[in-house]
């Protein structure tokens, strides 16, 4: 594993490390490449998830928080100088084998410093029931990248006034709050954040490559479309129809559709769900069908679940066509 330095300790925004991920994926041919980065009090919401769902906007920017969206699926995410963010990059395209290969990384890094974290759910590292790491992913032609949280001392109260989460998937959870669902590393070992860092440094990669001057200019420009206002508050059309469910294993699927005599004219996808294959064939199957559970069920791709991951036909299928 070879990890990724930059040239200069300048601090930057959360954008330009989503946009370097982006760069040692499409532009170094480094097979498995890790690095870890920190930034100032930043959300970062998922893909397919509405910002006005899941940001309290106004708190953010009257205190200066700053908000960003990312190219994986997955929930919103609070970081600050007092946790980590991690990134990995690897030639695999087997979703499952290349989350698992990261998360069991990520965990036995912990163990080694005598943490004793867990894999649990779709994308969590938990210490006693937990949760320490959140991750997601995506892809790229003949690419993956997986990235995540490690929480250390982070300000739990500006995470929870900057996060609006879902009552349903907090009670799925079994929790009331976000507090009571989150562990914190410095609970659990006397190391500093440098030394964890350091330490996951170590266990994880065996080399280092140093990115140059022109290397930082060309992540600044993959950068401009994570700051664009289209791309942070997406285009939200109106639509007649709204519908929305969290269901076990997949995420909360909320569908917004514009429908007219009882035919889908047009429909979006939004939520936590992670995606793993073009949303567009599922929309795209949908436009036109009657509004109708059998119909629906017959027009899905039988690979749904290749695209949402652990979804089924007919769980979509209830979402859509509940209450009718």
């Amino acid at each position: 594993m070879v990890y990724i330095q930059l040239p200069n300790e300048e601090e930057r925004q959360l954008s330009f490390y989503l946009a370097m991920e982006e760069y040692v994926a499409r532009e170094t041919d480094v097979r498995d490449a890790f690095f870890i980065w920190q930034v100032e009090p930043s959300v970062i919401f998922g893909r397919n998830q509405l910002i006005e769902n899941e940001v309290n906007i106004g708190y953010c920017k009257r205190n200066g928080v700053r908000m960003f969206r990312r190219k994986s699926g997955g929930g919103c995410v609070y970081a600050d100088k007092s946790n980590m963010m991690l990134s990995f990059i690897t030639s695999s395209d087997y979703v499952c084998l290349t989350y698992n290969r990261y998360i069991m990384m990520v965990v036995e890094a912990l163990r080694k410093i005598g943490i004793d974290a867990r894999a649990d759910g779709r994308n969590d590292i938990m210490i006693e029931g937990r949760k320490v790491s959140g991750n997601a992913f995506y892809h790229i032609p003949g690419r993956s990248i997986v990235h995540g949280t490690m929480l250390y001392d982070t300000d739990m109260r500006n995470m929870t006034a900057c996060i609006t989460p879902d009552d349903e998937k907090l009670l799925s959870k079994g929790v009331k709050s976000v507090r009571q669902h989150i562990a914190l590393l410095k609970d659990y070992t006397t190391m500093s954040l440098d030394e964890i860092r350091e330490s996951i440094i170590k266990s994880i990669c065996d080399s280092t490559l140093t990115l140059r001057e022109e290397d930082i200019k060309r992540i600044c420009d993959i950068e401009k479309e994570y700051l664009s206002e289209e791309f942070i508050y997406g285009n939200n059309p109106r639509y007649t129809l709204t519908r929305k469910r969290r269901i076990e294993g997949v995420g909360t699927i909320e569908a917004r559709m514009e429908v007219k005599n009882g035919t889908i004219k047009d429909i979006d996808l939004k939520g936590d769900f992670f995606l793993t294959g073009d949303i567009d064939i599922i929309r795209k199957a949908l436009k036109g069908k009657r509004l109708v559970k059998e119909q629906v069920v017959a027009a899905l791709p039988d690979n749904i679940g290749d695209i949402i991951m652990n979804l089924g036909k007919e769980e979509m299928a209830e979402v859509l066509t509940e209450n009718l």
